[in-house]
């Protein structure tokens, strides 16, 4: 249970003020329907985190303990560190022209999911943490965490959000989980 519960709260604070977040708020206010975009999230962030979960525990396999942490503190201080950085909404990001509001979310946040700081961080935590179902699921049920509220409210509280704020603390609780593996060794 405690690997769920890492994977959710580490995914949801990565995720808050992301591309991806944004990318909920316009889906949201073009199509009008909220709970199809939020099925959309669901199931492209599941499959989107299954894949980097399989990638984390592949790596896992392969690189010995020691190095291992090595690694995954410095992950999570470069995770600590680009969520410092304010996300805007890629100007490539794929055309919403698709009928249905779910297949256009699903595609579109699948697309853009790839390379984003919460798809390292479910590669990082699944690396991490045993077993893979609780970090994919956790993951997932992060994003929902932080995106179904962003599709609910709409434009209504985003601009009252101080986004500078809750990024340096998402940044800092990533730079203490970066801390705690270099000094204590892998969880678990």
């Amino acid at each position: 249970m405690n690997t769920l519960i890492i994977s959710t709260l580490a995914v949801a604070i990565a995720e808050i003020g992301d591309k991806t977040q944004l990318l909920a708020l316009v889906l949201a206010a073009r199509f009008r329907r909220p709970w199809a975009v939020i099925a959309g999230i669901f199931v492209a962030t599941l499959l989107n985190h299954a894949l980097a979960g399989w990638v984390g525990a592949w790596v896992a396999d392969w690189i010995s303990a020691g190095v291992l942490r090595w690694l995954l503190a410095a992950s999570f201080l470069a995770v600590a560190l680009w969520t410092l950085v304010p996300d805007k909404l890629d100007e490539h990001a794929p055309p919403l022209s698709a009928r249905s509001a779910f297949i256009a979310t699903t595609l579109a946040f699948f697309l853009v999911e790839m390379g984003d700081k919460t798809q390292v961080a479910t590669v990082v935590l699944a690396a991490t943490y045993d077993p893979l179902w609780q970090v994919v699921a956790g993951s997932t049920f992060g994003m929902l965490l932080a995106n179904a509220p962003v599709v609910l409210l709409g434009q209504h509280a985003g601009p009252r959000i101080p986004l500078h704020h809750v990024r340096w603390a998402a940044a800092a609780f990533f730079a203490l989980i970066a801390a705690w593996i270099a000094w204590q060794g892998l969880p678990g």
